[in-house]
């Protein structure tokens, strides 16, 4: 059974930090491009950040370029999400996504596994 367990979002203050950790299962993790997507309220969903599965390419929105960096550790199947410098406009729901390619996660096709969803709030 693919599983994919978003852990890490909560409140913040404009400015500061927040990571995000998805731990995978029941899919060969090594094989599969990793990535965030958000939705924030009354908005539509949207690309945040991608990683290929070799980890050596990563992919970002041009909102979150130069404060957001995605990670992986293919030995403990996780991928992480260091948020920085957050805003106001960063509030959403974070999604942690799974695909054999990383284009799919930037142009949000049809995905092959989501996770549940972590709460990110940033007050100003």
């Amino acid at each position: 059974q693919v599983q994919l367990v978003e852990t890490g979002g909560g409140l913040a203050q404009a400015g500061n930090s927040v990571s995000l950790s998805c731990v995978a299962s029941g899919f060969t993790f090594n094989s599969y491009s990793m990535g965030w997507l958000r939705q924030a309220p009354g908005k539509e969903r949207e690309f945040v950040a991608a990683v290929h599965w070799t980890g050596g390419g990563t992919y970002y929105a041009d909102s979150v370029k130069g404060r957001f960096t995605i990670s992986r550790d293919n030995a403990r199947n996780t991928v992480y999400l260091q948020m920085n410098d957050l805003k106001p406009e960063d509030t959403a729901v974070y999604y942690c996504v799974a695909d054999r390619y990383p284009t799919t996660i930037t142009s949000m096709g049809s995905l092959e596994a989501w996770g549940q969803g972590t709460l990110v709030i940033v007050s100003a």
